[in-house]
């Protein structure tokens, strides 16, 4: 898996004061953590971090930080937001390497929606999941599980055993849930209804 270098700037201290002044700067307080190695604070330009976050797959993507000529690779664990603005007021970046293991929410990617009898007849694909939690290699974590809905009808599930998910990737769920399904709309339903009254009557 490729990474994406972010620049930061190392900052010598913790805290809430710490925080608000780098904030004050115009820059959002992170700090670097794991693989039994001490934490590394920094401050990084909120442009750069605002660029990753609206780019898909962005909770899957590894980042190479380089602060001050030291670079990291890491994946992004946590980013804290305002209340009011939504806007990153401090991010946490996991540090990996390639025997890591991590848990991330992947998303779901569903395809073939033109093969599903189900939506043809009018009906409605309920995502019941737009993300599942997987256990992976870190350089091993897939951007997307592609979901197939080809031969799904109205009244149909997919399971995450319809998944097929790359070598070493599993969810953490054990159970076989439930991804999707699809329903019928209330148009359908009422013409269902309908249709068994007759049948009921006769």
């Amino acid at each position: 898996m490729k990474s994406t270098t972010l620049t930061a700037f190392k900052r010598e201290r913790a805290g809430k004061g710490a925080a608000r002044a780098v904030r004050d700067q115009g820059l959002i307080p992170g700090v670097i953590y794991g693989d039994k190695q001490p934490p590394v604070l920094f401050s990084i330009d909120p442009r750069q971090l605002l660029t990753q976050m609206a780019r898909p797959g962005f909770w899957t993507h590894q980042f190479e930080i380089d602060v001050d000529g030291e670079k990291t690779l890491t994946m992004c664990q946590d980013i804290q937001v305002h209340p009011v603005s939504d806007r990153p007021i401090h991010v946490d970046f996991l540090r990996i390497n390639a025997e890591s293991t991590v848990e991330v929410d992947v998303p779901v990617k569903f395809v073939n929606e033109e093969r599903s009898p189900g939506l043809k007849r009018g009906g409605v694909l309920n995502v019941v999941r737009h993300e599942v939690e997987v256990v992976c290699k870190a350089d091993a974590v897939p951007e997307v599980l592609v979901a197939d809905l080809t031969g799904l009808d109205v009244g149909d599930s997919l399971h995450i055993s319809a998944i097929a998910l790359p070598a070493g990737v599993k969810p953490t769920i054990e159970r076989d849930f439930t991804v999707a399904t699809i329903v019928a709309p209330s148009g359908l339903k009422s013409e269902e209804a309908a249709a068994e009254g007759e049948e009921d009557k006769a």
